[in-house]
């Protein structure tokens, strides 16, 4: 029960000044996340009120089965243009996403399958949140301009706002542009605040927690500045904003998702559903997962604890699954948001019952005042938010480590901003593809001598066989006059079947040819495999210093004598 509820950890060592810690970060964390839900919800192309229906039942479910302190779950940016993309902008389809997702990630998480998302590599990460940087951001250009209308396809989007940027509302781009400049000149404050010593002056104490939590607050007190505006604007009679509008009052409906939706021709089935979302089944959980447990591993390593990912797969599951029934869409960790929870102090993971509570709270009796936030500050939020993902560096450096990789980032990147799911599976399968190469065509070192040397550079599985036996037989026959072969094979860790026979055929052409070929320096897991396969003429040597003063494989050397295997092997065809 302890593993499964980590809760049960950290509970009996629960003390008061770790309460008053968590409670600061808490109520820090709820000060952005409720300005950012509003805006996450936007770029899901839901209404603005489903992002807080989103915000609280993770942090809830988290405190008790996450084994990350610091890691608080709710809307992302990220998420958020996934679920555009699948979800049709239809909240039945977006709650039933999340649903099905969380069942998959409980499913991944109780049969400990957190290894597949090892095949998802750095370069195909970086492309798809760069792509996400950029399209997500773009997509926020129309609020800022206050302009209507703009489809949301990245290229059509692009060529509809240059079309009528003259169409820009003055108000909305006066406001958003100020947003913006005061949540990047805040965060600037933040990152250059040096830290105040307990040693200093009570005035500078309370100075430096003012500033700092003015800047952590950033979003919060941005958008109700913007607020206020608006609203001043309002009560003079004129209203040169665009505004967020009405947002339904009151907690939602704690009930299953639906299975099925009505639609004016009539219902469309559980089927249909299933099939209208499609590769967003293995695309959305699949990168919930890996944004939540790499954020987890990030801080666990800074802050010198432990976490269990496939107990981390658990809590995304069951926060998924729960969080369907109060009408949430996916959601997965938030590296802002995880960020300044663990720059506040968080002790533990009940930090997030105060999140929670606190946007309970907003949807309870704050959503009246949410009628008032302007459009152009909410994209500002985003905007502030995502441009950071965007990692130029990342090119440059891959230019100079290793150009191979440029591949799967640049096809990702490229194909993102037509269909994200696209730009993901096309970026993963170009991995799988350098991947697969380099099992089917690893390095062979050769060194000539007396006896041919080659050395694999790493295990033998079946697609390297056949370019094994070309090098074996290409230096052994080429060579004047044809020589016999040693395989070192200290880095050959495993082999498979299709090995050993490629070997059983390998060794009876060399014969033909009056050639030898000795193993030498076999792991044990491979010396076992071909003695059990019973090769005929096999030999091998402990070691390549014995294997060439015996001349790679003569019978009647000095020194140690090679093991043999003379019958004939049952693995060729009679």
């Amino acid at each position: 029960v302890r593993t499964r509820l980590p809760v049960l950890h950290w509970l009996p060592r629960y003390s008061l000044a770790w309460l008053q810690l968590d409670l600061i970060a808490g109520l820090t964390v709820g000060l952005t996340v409720v300005p950012q839900a509003l805006a996450y919800a936007e770029v899901a192309g839901l209404p603005l009120q489903y992002g807080l229906y989103s915000s609280f039942m993770g942090c809830f479910v988290y405190c008790f089965l996450g084994t990350a302190k610091d890691v608080t779950l709710g809307p992302t940016a990220i998420m958020s243009l996934l679920v555009s993309s699948y979800t049709f902008h239809e909240p039945v389809y977006a709650i039933l996403l999340a649903f099905l997702s969380g069942c998959i990630q409980l499913a991944m998480g109780l049969l400990h399958l957190g290894f597949l998302l090892d095949f998802i590599s750095c370069p195909v990460i970086k492309g798809f949140t760069s792509a996400a940087s950029v399209t997500i951001s773009f997509n926020q250009i129309k609020n800022i301009l206050g302009l209507q209308g703009i489809p949301r396809q990245f290229f059509l989007q692009v060529y509809e706002t240059l079309r009528r940027i003259r169409e820009t509302r003055a108000g909305d781009a006066i406001l958003g542009l100020a947003c913006l400049a005061a949540l990047a000149g805040l965060q600037a404050m933040k990152s250059r605040l040096p830290r105040a010593a307990c040693v200093e002056p009570l005035a500078a104490r309370v100075s430096y927690l003012i500033v700092w939590t003015s800047a952590t607050a950033r979003n919060a007190l941005v958008v109700l500045f913007a607020g206020l505006v608006a609203y001043s604007f309002q009560v003079m009679g004129s209203q040169p904003l665009t505004l967020t509008g009405s947002i339904p009052r009151g907690l939602p409906a704690f009930r299953l998702p639906r299975f099925s939706m009505a639609a004016p021709n009539g219902t469309i089935p559980f089927r249909s559903m299933v099939e209208d979302m499609g590769v967003g089944l293995a695309v959305v959980p699949l990168m919930g997962l890996l944004e939540t447990v790499a954020i987890a591993k990030a801080f666990a390593s800074q802050n010198n604890y432990r976490i269990d990912p496939n107990q981390e797969l658990l809590a995304m599951g069951f926060a998924n699954i729960l969080g369907s029934f109060v009408s949430s869409y996916p959601i997965t960790g938030s590296f802002g948001r995880t960020a300044v929870n663990a720059q506040s102090g968080v002790c533990t993971p009940a930090g997030g019952l105060v999140t929670g509570t606190l946007v309970l709270l907003s949807l309870a009796y704050l959503t009246s005042l949410f009628y008032y936030i302007p459009k152009a500050a909410l994209a500002a939020v985003i905007i502030s938010a995502v441009v950071p993902l965007f990692d130029a560096g990342i090119f440059r450096t891959l230019w100079r480590v290793k150009r191979l990789d440029l591949v799967p980032l640049c096809v990702t990147f490229l194909l993102c901003f037509w269909e994200v799911q696209y730009g993901i599976v096309a970026g993963v399968l170009v991995s799988g593809i350098l991947l697969l190469y380099s099992i089917a065509r690893p390095p062979i070192k050769v060194l000539e001598g007396d006896v041919l040397l080659l050395q694999p550079g790493s295990s033998l599985h079946f697609p390297a066989i056949e370019c094994l036996r070309d090098a074996v037989c290409s230096h052994a026959l080429a060579a004047s006059p044809p020589r016999s072969i040693i395989l070192d094979c200290r880095h050959i860790s495993s082999i498979d079947y299709t090995v050993v026979v490629g070997l059983a055929e390998l060794l009876q052409e060399l014969r033909k040819h009056g050639l030898s070929l000795a193993f030498c320096s076999l792991q044990d897991p491979v010396l076992q495999v071909l003695l059990s396969a019973d090769l005929e003429g096999f030999q091998h040597f402990p070691s390549r210093e014995e294997a060439e003063r015996c001349g790679g494989a003569d019978p009647g050397c000095g020194g140690a004598a090679p093991f043999t295997s003379t019958s004939e092997s049952s693995l060729l065809p009679t």
